[in-house]
């Protein structure tokens, strides 16, 4: 008689997570992410591993009879019904600061291209037309002050390269100020009309939510400085795409890279793409190496609780009342 546990995983995770549960359970992967589809596949298994893609709705959740515990590959919660797991008892966990570094340094790295220029300088070189150097003057990061939108795990992080790093003063905007924070990342709280007028350069750092959905608009763009550049590594619906299109054809400020999106994948005719001040990642700033293992490793905790042990990252109760 099989004694194994069965997990369902939405998706492919990292060989170490996976290593993780093969010797206890047997791994089984979605055939489709279709809710139709998974609804004969949940109707047996103990654990489910969702990524990105997909979502674990409560008609799932109904259907999964055995379902003991849901596993989230990373931080993010918007595709889990968590009201419905709860009501029904079962244990979610996910790995809240397996992105963390990851995300930040893509920030870094999309605010370099965009104050460097890249993307330009690279169009200029192929077409070896030197000249047109002279017209590519850049800026710097260092000194620039810093906004961030949301000042968690992602935020904090961000806040700690750039501060030390580049020595740029933080500006963030949270619900609640963090004093030992304030004081270790030479950072201050600010309203956030006030964050979008003072910082030369902004990252969004939100959870999707009722209240942030559509957050970031024109009423707030307009007040950005001229030469500021607005970055979005959380999720595409914080910000209306159809206003930051308009804001940088018409120049309201100097550019905008983006990680994320409204729709995923985008629409290749997204307009965003025919300009030359935004620069655009397919949802891949937590897709390095060591960010994959970390986040892979959510397995640990589905396992915990399918053994009755306790899990080190339950997704905390506010979470589930915030839904």
């Amino acid at each position: 008689m099989n004694s194994k546990f069965k997990v369902l995983i939405y998706e492919q995770i990292h060989t170490e997570g996976v290593k993780v549960l093969r010797e206890k359970c047997d791994l089984v992967y979605a055939d489709s992410l279709e809710e139709n589809a998974l609804i004969t596949q949940v109707k047996d298994v103990d654990a489910i591993i969702i990524r990105v893609h997909g979502a674990i709705t409560r008609t799932l959740i109904e259907s999964a009879k055995k379902l003991k515990v849901i596993g989230r590959h990373g931080a993010g919660l918007n595709h889990i019904d968590l009201k419905a797991a709860k009501e029904h008892g079962i244990r979610v966990v996910y790995r809240p600061e397996a992105t963390s570094r990851s995300v930040a340094e893509h920030f870094v790295c999309l605010a370099l291209m965009l104050a460097k220029k890249m993307r330009e300088a690279d169009s200029v070189v192929r077409r070896r037309d030197w000249n047109s150097r002279e017209k590519l003057i850049s800026t710097e990061l260092f000194g620039k002050t810093l906004g961030i939108v949301g000042f968690g795990r992602i935020g904090k992080q961000i806040a700690r390269i750039c501060s030390k790093g580049f020595g740029m003063p933080v500006i963030y905007h949270r619900h609640t100020p963090i004093s030992e924070a304030e004081k270790d990342l030479n950072a201050r709280s600010a309203p956030l009309k006030q964050l979008f007028q003072e910082a030369d350069f902004i990252s969004i750092n939100l959870p999707l939510t009722s209240e942030t959905q559509g957050l970031v608009n024109a009423d707030l763009m307009r007040l950005m400085k001229p030469n500021a550049i607005l970055i979005n590594t959380s999720r595409g619906a914080v910000w209306n795409e159809a206003d930051l299109f308009r804001a940088l054809r018409e120049q309201w400020f100097a550019g905008a890279g983006s990680d994320v999106f409204e729709e995923e994948p985008t629409n290749p005719d997204n307009p965003l793409f025919t300009l030359q001040n935004f620069i655009g990642t397919p949802h891949t700033a937590a897709h390095t190496e060591e960010g994959l293992i970390r986040m892979s490793l959510v397995a640990r905790d589905v396992l915990a609780v399918l053994e009755g042990r306790r899990p080190e990252f339950p997704v905390p109760e506010q979470l589930f009342r915030n839904k």
